[in-house]
């Protein structure tokens, strides 16, 4: 337990007059609105100057606060934890929240990263609509993200390191302090006297960001005073040019949307030159909300797929997603869980049949829209193309695969696409471009 007296105690009302680096107001009002606060607190120094912070807000027009502990299980002193946020909570007068989380890294994965994705994950299903979540990253958590990213090769969006607030969840993340100072949060607590637990992992110099923060940083301010502040600055130079980046993404996407919707066209891209290329396709893939790809999975792109022959059918793929083309469409996708073509369903075509593994469902209105009466000519059975079927089409029998090739339907789609029988005979095919 640390702490540096003199000063009021936690939820002593003393009436004192804070430096305006210590006024919350200002930052928060540049955050979204919010039904409620949700503080995310450890017990450490930063989230309990944040926590205290907002408490002393209560009544001033800002919405309750609520503060959130998660409980990782790493370390022997956890459980002691949760006893200090539950002190000072109740001293606060602050509801609190204890999450309990599995945080044990799986193989090769980073101890922190589990960690991470263990909080985030916790905090995000606490969330409801209107929440804001808000942490107390500050200038110095700023600089040290800026130079981790550095050293990982990251452009402009991780050189921006963390943004004021972004959506999470069914509400948003916010960091209200990241224009504070690490000194000016430890004079705070020197004005309140407030008391703070010490995780000793955070000196593990295993862990990028510990060995960063206590050997490296400490150097480098040693030579450059400024140097949080000048990094954050940096930061924000970043987070700026991304924004123009975007602009210009957005712009170029206009004039790139193929004709099959949800597609880009690979003759539009190739007449923009690599960088806007790459530019147009991280926008493109935020905007579906999957993952970039690595630089070099981005390089395949453009060596592989846009100069690829137009019966060529390419894909790169990486973590989270993977791009394929079909003739002049550029298509992005998900991972999609496995399926069986050989599967069968028996369906009587009068109520709703959902397909998990296909994330679709049949309805009576779709059959009726097929020409089929769903109450005069079921039951029916639902399966998937094995070579060689046909459709009557307007009078004619037609060979399923050439009509699947006159719409565009892509071939990792084909296997895919439900088709409707009523005994041997093939009366409807659901087109993803119906779902």
């Amino acid at each position: 337990m640390k702490t540096l007296p003199p000063g009021p105690r936690d939820g002593q009302k003393a009436g004192l007059i804070h430096p305006s680096s210590f006024d919350l107001r200002p930052f928060l009002r540049l955050l979204p609105s919010a039904s409620r606060y949700l503080v995310a607190y450890s017990g450490g120094l930063d989230s309990h100057v944040l926590l205290h912070m907002l408490a002393a807000l209560r009544g001033s027009g800002f919405p309750e606060v609520r503060a959130v502990h998660v409980h990782h299980g790493l370390n022997a002193r956890a459980d002691a934890w949760v006893a200090h946020c539950e002190a000072v909570c109740e001293r606060l007068g602050v509801p609190l929240d204890v999450l309990r989380v599995d945080a044990r890294a799986e193989t090769g994965e980073s101890p922190e990263a589990a960690a991470r994705t263990a909080r985030y994950g916790a905090l995000e299903g606490l969330l409801q609509s209107g929440d804001g979540l808000l942490t107390a990253h500050h200038q110095r958590d700023q600089a040290e993200t800026l130079l981790l990213q550095l050293m990982r090769g990251a452009g402009p969006a991780g050189l921006a390191a963390m943004p004021a607030w972004q959506p999470l969840g069914a509400g948003w993340h916010g960091r209200p302090m990241l224009q504070m100072g690490r000194a000016d949060l430890e004079a705070y607590a020197r004005a309140e006297a407030l008391d703070w637990i010490e995780d000793d992992s955070n000196l593990d110099t295993r862990f990028d960001r510990n060995l960063l923060r206590t050997r490296i940083m400490p150097a480098l301010r040693e030579r450059w005073p400024a140097l949080d502040e000048t990094l954050s600055r940096a930061a924000a130079h970043q987070a700026e040019t991304l924004g123009l980046l975007g602009d210009l993404a957005r712009v170029d996407l206009e004039n790139l949307r193929g004709e099959v919707p949800g597609t880009l066209s690979v003759m539009a891209l190739s007449t923009l030159r690599p960088a806007r290329i790459r530019n147009a396709l991280r926008f493109w893939l935020l905007e579906k909300g999957l993952p970039s790809p690595p630089r070099t999975r981005l390089q395949s792109v453009l060596d592989d797929v846009l100069t690829a022959g137009p019966d060529a059918m390419p894909c790169v793929a990486w973590e989270g997603a993977q791009l394929r083309r079909y003739r002049d469409a550029l298509h992005a996708l998900a991972p999609r869980p496995p399926h069986d073509p050989n599967l069968r369903l028996a369906w009587d075509g009068r109520t709703p049949l959902h397909i998990d593994t296909l994330g679709l469902t049949l309805t009576p209105e779709w059959l009726a829209s097929q020409g089929v009466d769903p109450d005069k000519e079921g039951p029916f059975q639902v399966a998937f193309r094995r070579g060689g079927e046909t459709l009557r089409v307007r009078g004619q029998t037609r060979e399923l695969k050439k009509l699947m090739q006159e719409r565009g339907v892509p071939p990792w789609e084909r296997d895919r696409a439900p088709l409707v029988y009523r005994g041997e005979a093939l009366v409807a095919v659901f087109w993803k471009d119906e779902g």
